[in-house]
């Protein structure tokens, strides 16, 4: 058969499930990254689309989201979406005012970004939000005094933005992840931080662990997608793999 034949086939439409937040989904495709973990439980199924933008908070996400996700068949196709930010928008105003975002306008911008993807056809169902986990304090102000700076974050501030996502997904009907309190059950969470503030590979491990119990009901009964090898005809492959997409 020319390959122009089988071009004419239907399309296999591949479902996605879009990572979008910061570094920590940005370094989530790393070895041992929890995006890529997921990826690797989820290929055939669906695609894992990462969407992580270092150093970026809400005010700037909340702008570039509808450039990233539109109305269309790339909307419809999407199993799941999480939203994961705070660690930057929870810097402290007076050390570091480029990345802080007030608590209140932090919450609002997960309320416009949630109603955006709800108003493209992603319904509540489908969108999971992350809230920032905790704070190692003396490990990231070595990471800062190594950078000529002084200590920009404190926990008990990241924790008010993590009890703020959790209302705003309450309140909009999403799912969330709360990531700083699930973490801080173990007396010492530091052993899920690599810098105090990015996530080790116990880390990863650990979110993508409990990721993997929001997403499991919605992904888990999803087909692998094209037949398995051995059950393609091999004197007749274009009648397994193409049926009655021929025209």
């Amino acid at each position: 058969m020319a390959l122009a034949e089988a071009v004419r086939g239907r399309l296999v439409s591949w479902p996605r499930v879009v990572l979008f937040g910061d570094s920590i989904t940005e370094f989530s495709f790393q070895e041992g990254g929890w995006g890529a973990t997921l990826a690797n439980r989820l290929v055939r199924k669906c695609d894992v689309v990462n969407r992580g933008f270092s150093g970026y908070n809400t005010r700037w996400a909340k702008l570039i989201l509808p450039r990233l996700l539109a109305p269309g068949a790339a909307a419809e196709s999407t199993a799941a979406v999480t939203v994961f930010f705070g660690a930057n928008d929870s810097a402290l105003r007076d050390v570091n005012p480029k990345q802080h975002v007030p608590l209140e306008e932090y919450a609002a911008n997960l309320t416009s970004m949630v109603r955006y993807l709800k108003s493209i056809g992603i319904i509540e169902d489908r969108i999971i939000l992350i809230t920032p986990p905790p704070l190692q304090e003396s490990a990231w102000e070595k990471e800062c005094l190594a950078k000529g700076d002084k200590l920009n974050r404190r926990n008990v501030t990241t924790g008010e933005y993590a009890q703020a996502c959790v209302r705003v997904a309450r309140d909009c009907g999403t799912d969330v992840l709360d990531l700083w309190t699930l973490m801080q059950k173990d007396q010492d969470f530091s052993c899920y931080l690599s810098d105090g503030l990015h996530l080790s590979l116990k880390g990863n491990h650990f979110l993508v662990g409990q990721l993997w119990s929001h997403l499991e009901n919605r992904l888990s009964a999803l087909p692998s997608l094209l037949p398995y090898w051995r059950d393609v005809d091999p004197q007749h492959p274009e009648l397994t793999l193409l049926g009655g997409a021929q025209e």
